[in-house]
Order: structure tokens, then C-alpha cells, then sequence
């Protein structure tokens, strides 16, 4: 006989899957889109400063297609029939989070606030750490998979706190997927226009592997969306086969996009004579903080001396711009431009 908990927590679950069309408000999602806007436009239009200018048209136009990307994938019907429909409509929702709603947020962000947001030492060692390119492959591939695993999706299928979750996982997995390609982001480490492609190519291919598995599978994978067929009209093989066809269709030609327009922008400034990779002052300011901790700690612990790197700053060159920082340490652990500094 259930416990009366069994039943009260049986009797949404039954009516959250009656329909598969019926109308959520879901107003918490709601409240979380609107309260991202909200703070957007306080933070940097009340009182802007140095630190917060105001945002350009460019950045306006980039939060608002963030927003209605959010909107789009954490309500309805794309947030109903990801949970408990259809594998298709998971895909999808994933694909707005990572590729258009993360890069969206990220170029929203004035360069000063990003600044000042990953300014404090823990979050500086973050960001220095996920937007190394090999890291930020591994990290996307473990998070993009992992999030597919069977018992993952059944727990977003059951618990409304486990798809939040999930959904902040998803995001968070974005912001290290365009860390390293974005140029803006003070601190972060940002590979050539022929480093960025591979990095893409290689993030086209690895966290979509499961993608071919669906196409290919006989058997449906997720008893979740057992029922696809009464949401979309398809078994859930074939919705299996349409999610893994979906994920290879968007993914492909919008890292590949990215990948070419990168390549295309860095030789017409070849041919044009203009630095490819023009240090702004915020990206020198952070090497100079980044070289005054890694200072204090050799300070702190003498001992640690060979096995402490001390940044290397930046240095202008003629003609204008800044030579970025020689990455290899020298025979006593610091950088050789550190020395010569």
C-alpha cells in the first residue's frame, strides 16, 4: 500500500502528463528571465561608471536575443515536452542554452564589467584555467555527455529542482564552450585564428559523438520518452534518430560558421598590416595583477621559488599595440619577460 507522500507526489506527475500540449506558465523561469534583464539594465544604465559603461546598441541587441533564447528554452512548450516528451525537443532546448543564449550573454557584457566580475583572485584562476582550450574540451565534452546519461535525464524527467539544475549546468557549459573564442573577455586565454578553428572543429565533433548513437540506435534509449508519439506524432526511435540529426545539423554549422569567419577576419587584417590580436587595457591591467600575486606568493613561500611562474606582462612594440606575453618560464621559474621587467 503507498505511503500518502507516494500518492501526492504520483498526482502531478499524472497531470503534467496528460496533455502533452496543455498550457504552463511556469512562472519561476519567467521570474529568473525577467530578473537577468532587470539586473542587466540596473547595473549598467543606473549610474554607469568606468567600470559599468553604458551598453552599446550592438550589446543591447545581444542581451535581448539572450533573453528570448532563455524564455524560449525554460517555458512552454519547449520546457514541457523536454521533460517528459520528447528526446527532439531536449536537443533542442540544450542547443538554445549552449549556443545561443550563453555567447549571447557573454557579448552583452561590456568588457570593463566582465573586468571587474572575474577581477577577484579566485574567479581570475577560473577563468585563466577554463578557457585554456584543451581544458575547455574536456570540461564541454564531460558536461554536454555527462548531462545525457540515462539516469540524468530521468532525474530532469521527475524533478523540477533537478532540471533547474541541469539547465544552469547547460548554461554554465556554454560560457566554457565560447571562453575561448571570445575576444572580449579580459584574462581569458585566447588561442590564434588558426587555434580557434581547430578548437572549434574539435568542440564540433567530440561533445556530439552521442548524436550518431541516436541516429543509429534500434531501441529507444530513454524510457522517459517512452510516449513521444503522443507529443510530436513519431515513435520514440524516431525521435531518438530526429534529435541525433537535429544536434549534428545545428551544432556543425555554427561552430564550423564561427570557425571560417574567424580565419576569413584574421587574413584580410594580414593583408591589411594591422594587428590581429590588439591587447586592450583591461587584458594589461589583469597580467599586471595576475604578475603581482604570483610576486606576493614568492614572497610568502621563498622556498616555492623554482616552482612558481610569474606572468609575463605585456609590453607595447612600435608601431603601436602590445606583444602579448611570452607563455614559456625560464630556467628559475619566471618568465623571461617577467625578468626583464
Amino acid at each position: 500500500m503507498p505511503v500518502l507522500s507516494d500518492v501526492v507526489l504520483a498526482v502531478p506527475q499524472r497531470v503534467a502528463k496528460s496533455d502533452p500540449w496543455a498550457f504552463h506558465p511556469h512562472p519561476a523561469a519567467w521570474s529568473v528571465v525577467g530578473a537577468a534583464g532587470l539586473a542587466y539594465w540596473a547595473v549598467l544604465c543606473v549610474r554607469p561608471s568606468q567600470s559599468r559603461p553604458r551598453p552599446t546598441r550592438r550589446q543591447w541587441l545581444c542581451m535581448a536575443g539572450a533573453l528570448v533564447a532563455l524564455a524560449a528554452a525554460l517555458t512552454w512548450p519547449l520546457a514541457d515536452l523536454a521533460a517528459h516528451w520528447s528526446l527532439t525537443a531536449l536537443l533542442a532546448q540544450r542547443l538554445l542554452l549552449t549556443l545561443v543564449a550563453a555567447p549571447l550573454l557573454l557579448l552583452a557584457m561590456p568588457s570593463p564589467l566582465l573586468a571587474r566580475i572575474t577581477r577577484p583572485a579566485a574567479l581570475d584562476a577560473v577563468l585563466d584555467f577554463v578557457t585554456r582550450p584543451v581544458v575547455a574540451v574536456v570540461l564541454f565534452t564531460i558536461l554536454a555527455v555527462g548531462t545525457l546519461a540515462s539516469p540524468v535525464v530521468a532525474a530532469q524527467s521527475s524533478s523540477g529542482l533537478a532540471r533547474a539544475f541541469i539547465d544552469v549546468l547547460l548554461l554554465g557549459a556554454g560560457f566554457v564552450l565560447w571562453g575561448p573564442v571570445l575576444r572580449h573577455i579580459p584574462g581569458a586565454n585566447r588561442p590564434g585564428a588558426l587555434g580557434t578553428a581547430v578548437y572549434l572543429f574539435v568542440q564540433s565533433i567530440l561533445p556530439t559523438f552521442p548524436a550518431v548513437i541516436f541516429i543509429f540506435a534500434r531501441h529507444p534509449l530513454y524510457p522517459a520518452f517512452a510516449e513521444a508519439h503522443r507529443a510530436i506524432g513519431v515513435s520514440a526511435v524516431v525521435d531518438q534518430q530526429l534529435a541525433g540529426v537535429a544536434a549534428k545539423v545545428a551544432t556543425l554549422p555554427v561552430l564550423w560558421t564561427v570557425a571560417w569567419v574567424a580565419l576569413a577576419r584574421a587574413q584580410a587584417l594580414d593583408r591589411e598590416g594591422k594587428d590581429t590580436d590588439t591587447l586592450t587595457w583591461a587584458e594589461v591591467e589583469r597580467h599586471l595583477e595576475r604578475a603581482a600575486r604570483a610576486e606576493r606568493r614568492l614572497e610568502r613561500h621563498p622556498g616555492r621559488q623554482r616552482h612558481t611562474r610569474v606572468p609575463a606582462i605585456p609590453r607595447p612594440v612600435p608601431g603601436g599595440g602590445w606583444r602579448p606575453p611570452a607563455s614559456s618560464p625560464s630556467e628559475d621559474g619566471e618568465s623571461e619577460d617577467a625578468e626583464d621587467t
